[in-house]
């Protein structure tokens, strides 16, 4: 028995340490694991596509490892940054600044799924916050998402740097981190329930005092400007791509030469169309920038505005390029696409006056609500800052729309290529501000003094209107028996009350049905308004 060896504990410890890591709770290990997923399914998404157009060329002008650089590149390109093409004629590096924004939907969506997955402890289709809470704090689930995302980052870009598209450093080093941690937190703060708190005491403590008060009032002020802004920069986006659709119809022809032209095999031309596709973006805002009076360069000196449009010089044969309005003066048709700023400052004026009306329009009578309508509606003066905010919120948007969907495509009269985003914000402020703050002042007039319904659901009469008017005609309402309706019988014990004529019972009711003590009697004629006149005196002896 001496030489039985005891092993029985060690067998132990393996077995405690499995049960400690499967009961344990998640945390940044899980979050770390979601990251580096997510920066791993991007990466394969664009290989693959690269690879499945290699395998397609019918002239591939490398090997895969030049395909696998290019994929590379292409993901880096998605997050904004900026690269640098050495296989040049001349020789000098050229800079590609150009982002498709298409691209950035992929890398995006993977992130907020990361982030919204990590703060539940790394469950796929977790549930929403209202469902069940999340079982890791959000700092530590953003915190390893963005961690585990750039472990992956790193090294592609290290890798891209040895191909013909090498990443520039600068714009990696700011536009990866960058996007990783703005689409992360939007995830790990949808898993929470996107609670406000937050944000406002991080915008609270990034503001001066007075700014803060402004903002962050009790009322809601940033919430209604943010929607307005929101819906302010949709539409501007979106008539940017109807002026772009009708540009493209206009110019069918030039636009199909250029598509068949520019390749001969079908995988070129799936290509080019999978890079006219992911450039729709950009295009509808130089569009929209087109629309608010800047527009847009084609190279250094070389800009077209709605008022003139200066000889572009040598451009590549590209579909979307077709689109162009024709050099010189501007015409009438060139001027209609005014009518875009025109109807995104108006919808962003509705919202903000949808927002001062306290609910979302004229108050209706019933319950309290109307009792608290001079506590809901907001002054002028709080409704035109609050279109302010919007405006001012709406620049910011474009001109970030504008910063990313330009940039250098070469050097020397290609280094400005697209809408300058300074002058873009500039151009939104001054249309959206003006035309919110006149529309919401204008419905908040036209809600706030709306015609109110009676008590038996009859509307006010156009023109009496609302405010001291609307006392005035319930008094004479009732005051003028023919105005306030028809009469009504009071009840059978009442004193006075008629209970002997035509058709009436004994015990006071009506013939042909039980007695009922507001039985309707036939309405009576309305009296006479007018006093009565004395009669005239008898016709004197007539005269000889």
């Amino acid at each position: 028995m001496a030489d039985v060896i005891q092993t029985t504990v060690r067998r132990t410890r393996p077995a405690l340490l499995l049960t400690r890591m499967r009961d344990r709770r998640p945390g940044l290990d899980s979050a770390l694991l979601g990251g580096a997923l997510a920066a791993g399914l991007g990466l394969a998404a664009f290989a693959m596509l690269v690879i499945l157009l290699w395998i397609s060329s019918p002239y591939p002008d490398s090997g895969p490892d030049g395909a696998l650089n290019a994929a590379a590149a292409l993901w880096l390109l998605a997050h904004g940054a900026e690269l640098v093409r050495t296989d040049t004629l001349s020789g000098a590096p050229a800079p590609l600044g150009v982002r498709p924004l298409l691209l950035l939907v992929l890398p995006v969506w993977l992130l907020h799924r990361a982030g919204r997955d990590a703060a539940y402890g790394g469950v796929p289709d977790a549930p929403d916050a209202s469902d069940d809470a999340p079982l890791v704090d959000g700092p530590t689930a953003w915190a390893g998402v963005v961690l585990g995302y750039l472990a992956v980052g790193v090294p592609t870009a290290l890798y891209a740097a040895g191909g013909g598209l090498r990443p520039a450093w600068a714009s990696v080093g700011v536009c990866v981190p960058l996007v990783a941690a703005a689409a992360t937190g939007a995830g790990v703060w949808r898993a929470y329930g996107c609670p406000r708190g937050p944000l406002e005491r991080t915008v609270g403590a990034l503001l001066p005092r007075g700014v803060r008060h402004l903002l962050l009032g009790p009322d809601g002020r940033l919430g209604v400007a943010a929607r307005a802004a929101v819906a302010g920069t949709a539409v501007l986006v979106g008539g940017g791509t109807l002026l772009l659709a009708v540009s493209l119809l206009w110019h069918g022809g030039e636009t199909r030469e250029a598509f068949l032209g520019l390749t001969q095999g079908w995988s070129g031309r799936a290509a080019v169309l999978l890079l006219g596709v992911a450039l729709l973006p950009n295009a509808a805002v130089w569009a929209a920038s087109y629309a608010l009076g800047p527009g847009f360069l084609l190279g250094v000196g070389h800009a077209v505005t709605p008022l003139s449009a200066a000889p572009a010089p040598l451009l590549p044969t590209f579909p979307l390029l077709a689109a162009v309005p024709d050099a010189g003066t501007g015409t009438p048709v060139n001027w209609a696409a005014g009518a875009v700023p025109l109807a995104a400052g108006a919808v962003a004026g509705w919202y903000v006056a949808k927002g001062a009306a306290g609910a979302g329009g004229p108050v209706e009578p019933g319950g309290g609500r109307e009792k608290r309508e001079s506590e809901a509606v907001w002054s002028p003066g709080r409704t035109a800052g609050a279109a302010g905010l919007s405006a001012v919120l709406c620049a910011a948007l474009l001109a970030l729309s504008a910063a990313s969907a330009g940039g250098p495509m070469g050097v020397a009269a290609l280094s400005r290529f697209g809408p300058v985003w300074w002058q873009t914000g500039g151009a939104t402020l001054v249309w959206i501000g003006a035309v919110a703050v006149v529309t919401a002042l204008t419905a908040r007039a036209r809600w706030h003094r709306a015609p109110r319904s009676g008590p038996r659901g009859e509307r006010t009469p156009a023109g009496t209107g609302g405010g001291r008017w609307a006392g005035v005609w319930a008094g004479a309402r009732a005051r003028i028996p023919g105005i306030a309706g028809p009469h009504r019988e009071p009840p059978a014990d009442a004193p006075g009350t008629r209970a002997d004529g035509p058709g009436a019972t004994a015990d006071g009711g009506r013939a042909g049905g039980p007695a009922a003590p507001y039985d309707l009697l036939p309405a009576d004629p309305a009296p006479d308004l007018d006093p009565p006149r004395p009669p005239a005196p008898p016709p004197g002896p007539p005269v000889p």
